[in-house]
């Protein structure tokens, strides 16, 4: 005969709920160690960022940046097998690489970014001014509030290319010149003269008295741009991708011209519409350009 269980189950218990569970899985867990193929803190390998920390990444950007010297490089990061295709830039610089995973790289500037296996921490370009641009080609490229990163470095990239002696943006309503921007720029940074003004009609202005053109570029403008005349040293003003020329540019142009787009389209894309323009006044105005 079996002895009747004296003891009644406990009811509302739940072990895993209690106090003493839960403060030793917790310790558990934090003494383990990280599963394989887990990634270090991504946040010890780079620097934090901060408004005078430059971001470099992708093989030409970040080649430019070594060999141009015109900016302080902080630290090099590569990976075992992109650091040969660097290394004797780094060396001529006198810098140490370091050696990181490409999952390091991509982890830190997002899954998106086609880092190449580069990347460069380094500081801002010394400030430059109007009175230092160099009548070279006698071609200048001015930004009107553009934003976005991808076209501002796409027009870096086809200014640079063109040869033309400076591009000029506010220092509000501009994207960083970092990241994205510098990888799509391709190297242009290094190369381009870039004047940062608070006030874009008084650098106009500033234009206009120095003997500059000032041709203002809009799919509205009343004149095709290869009907009007043109000279240097010549002023190109691009507007933005929402609202195009604001009115105080607009006033501050000899002219307002368009491109001569005989599709159903009637813009294009601001870069696009760059690289168009650029080309067609280099053939105007001869090889100089």
């Amino acid at each position: 005969m079996k002895r009747p269980n004296s003891k009644k189950p406990q009811t509302g218990f739940n072990a895993k709920k209690s106090p003493q569970f839960i403060r030793r899985k917790k310790e558990i867990q934090q003494s383990s160690p990280p599963a394989s193929g887990q990634l270090p803190p991504v946040k010890k390998l780079f620097r934090p960022s901060s408004p005078d920390l430059v971001i470099i990444y992708g093989f030409h950007a970040v080649l430019a940046a070594l060999t141009a010297s015109k900016r302080r490089i902080l630290d090099l990061y590569v990976t075992e097998n992109s650091l040969p295709r660097v290394m004797d830039a780094a060396k001529a610089k006198g810098i140490e690489p370091k050696i990181v995973e490409a999952r390091h790289l991509s982890a830190h500037l997002g899954e998106e970014a086609v880092h190449q296996g580069f990347l460069i921490e380094a500081r801002s370009l010394p400030d430059a001014d109007i009175a230092d641009i160099q009548n070279i080609t006698g071609v200048i490229l001015v930004l009107d509030q553009i934003t976005d990163p991808h076209n501002v470095g796409a027009i870096v990239r086809t200014a640079c290319a063109f040869g033309v002696d400076a591009l000029i943006v506010t220092e509000r309503h501009s994207p960083n010149f970092s990241g994205v921007l510098a990888k799509i720029a391709s190297g242009g940074l290094e190369h381009l003269l870039i004047v940062n003004v608070t006030n874009l009609a008084r650098a106009l202005e500033d234009l206009h008295a120095r003997g500059y053109m000032i041709v203002g570029l809009d799919s509205q403008g009343n004149e095709l741009i290869s009907d009007i005349t043109l000279s240097t040293p010549l002023v190109l003003v691009l507007g933005s991708e929402d609202r195009g020329l604001r009115r105080l540019t607009r006033e501050n142009c000899d002219a307002i011209a368009r491109l001569d787009l005989p599709g159903p389209i009637q813009s294009l894309n601001v870069s696009n519409a760059c690289a168009a323009v650029l080309s067609q006044i280099k053939l105007r105005l001869g090889k100089s350009l």
